[in-house]
């Protein structure tokens, strides 16, 4: 069990405690399917054979940020709310106060993971530590549940493959919480590369500019060890790459990876890998997609554009589309548009993230159901492995000198042995023998000093 007395780390991951329908406009792209947006409208009597099954049972595990699905699962008509994990008690109390407020009181919370998994469940959601998804989601699949794994997919390309086979084995619904696909705006650009507005892809860029040094002392506790602290320039990028293999429906066959050296603003947080990483993925269609993100100083948080041969598109990041436009043969003679696209489905907009926080839980309970369109729209583990992948592998190219890396495609199983015993990556329980350091340019020891400082802030909640 983990100390009773002081104050212990949030979040638990490890096994022995843990823890739309749119506006009709001139301005507006046809959607390729709208039925499932009205359907969440309408009232779950209304759902024919849905609405005769009985709840589901849903579990979570990682209460800090499981807590924004807890809060959507304590609301939803089709599924309940039956156990939370975590290792931090602070984070269970509050979850037990936000049922109870709901007045659900038969809720049951676990400090220890073994506990949890015991309980009767349909479906868990995994919001424990990101590099260790793929360990215990294995884990609840090969017991009979369905999952939905927050971000990340997997450590290491060995843990890939396993969770792909188990998924196909298992038969159980996977889905992947990347939930910067489903924001209003990613969501108008996905509709309009695919209505075939801007052509065949040629480039694509998408940034996740977010400096995390003002939060770290909340998010890693001065815990030297913790993930965030062990993870490489690269491995945290589904935030960048996610968003347009989503909207594109393309797959990356190649990655270079690059980083900048360690910036002394982090390493006085207590993490010594670059400060910035930067992923150049070739696409199966030969289109150019670079992905930067980590903790840089930026004007902006997150940038996503797609640049066709008949047109381009970009999120201005403002809630706002820059659309550009031409028709076959009338070259530099195009339209050119900017709007603010209507939410998804309206109110869904407040829900997090921009309101993709909401549809990833959504189409998990309605996967599970069988709903087609929403297993359509959720993230499977195919393509939730190939958003993962250049972070992984892009981080293989950097320690190589930046050569460029194949990608597999692991839908085919003729290429997985290749991967199946590598577990090359940074986190040292994950990778065995395998184990490379987070820095491969410099040696750079952080003292104890550092992650005391580290720990002392964040029990005074004082920020980074």
């Amino acid at each position: 069990m983990y100390p009773t007395t002081g104050k212990t780390t949030p979040d638990s991951t490890r096994t022995s405690g843990s823890t739309g329908s749119r506006t009709a406009s001139s301005n507006r792209y046809p959607e390729p399917e709208q039925s499932i947006h009205k359907q969440v409208h309408r009232n779950c009597n209304q759902r024919g054979r849905y609405f005769t099954m009985a709840k589901i049972k849903i579990g979570v595990f990682g209460a800090g940020r499981g807590m924004t699905m807890i809060r959507q699962i304590l609301h939803s008509k089709e599924a309940e709310l039956v156990a939370v994990c975590d290792k931090y008690k602070p984070l269970l109390d509050a979850c037990r106060k936000e049922a109870e407020d709901c007045g659900l009181y038969d809720i049951t919370y676990y400090e220890r993971f073994d506990d949890f998994f015991n309980h009767d469940m349909d479906a868990v959601v995994c919001a424990n530590y990101a590099h260790e998804h793929a360990k215990f989601g294995i884990r609840l699949l090969e017991s009979g549940r369905h999952i939905m794994t927050e971000c990340l997919t997997m450590a290491n390309m060995a843990e890939a493959v396993q969770l792909i086979e188990t998924v196909e084995r298992t038969g159980k619904i996977y889905t992947y919480a990347e939930n910067y696909c489903y924001t209003p705006v990613r969501w108008e650009m996905r509709n309009i590369y695919r209505s075939g507005a801007l052509g065949e892809l040629m480039y694509a860029e998408g940034e996740y500019l977010h400096d995390c040094s003002s939060i770290w002392p909340s998010i890693t506790y001065g815990e030297r060890n913790h993930w965030r602290n062990l993870m490489s320039s690269t491995f945290y990028c589904t935030h960048s790459i996610g968003p347009i293999l989503y909207m594109t429906g393309l797959r990356p066959v190649q990655v270079s990876g690059f980083e900048t050296p360690n910036m002394p603003f982090m390493r006085n947080l207590g993490t010594a890998s670059g400060s910035l990483g930067m992923e150049i993925v070739t696409l199966n269609n030969g289109a150019i997609l670079k992905s930067l993100h980590f903790n840089i100083k930026s004007t902006r948080h997150s940038n996503y554009q797609l640049n066709g041969d008949l047109g381009g598109v970009q999120d201005l990041g403002n809630g706002q589309i820059a659309v550009y436009t031409e028709k076959p043969g009338m070259n530099c003679q195009g339209e050119y548009k900017t709007y603010t696209p209507a939410p998804i489905v309206a109110g869904t907009e407040n829900s997090g993230h921009g309101g993709g926080d909401f549809f990833t839980t959504y189409y998990f309970i309605r996967s599970i159901l069988g709903d087609e369109e929403a297993r359509a729209r959720a993230i499977n583990v195919y393509d939730a492995v190939d958003m993962c992948m250049p972070g992984t592998l892009g981080y293989r190219s950097i320690v190589m000198g930046n050569q460029p890396i194949r990608l597999p495609n692991l839908r085919n199983k003729e290429e997985r042995d290749a991967w199946r015993n590598d577990t090359f990556c940074t986190f040292p329980e994950s990778a065995g023998s395998q184990y490379v350091s987070n820095n491969v340019h410099e040696q750079i020891d952080i003292p104890d000093s550092v992650f005391d400082e580290v720990r002392r802030r964040w029990e005074a909640g004082e920020p980074g």
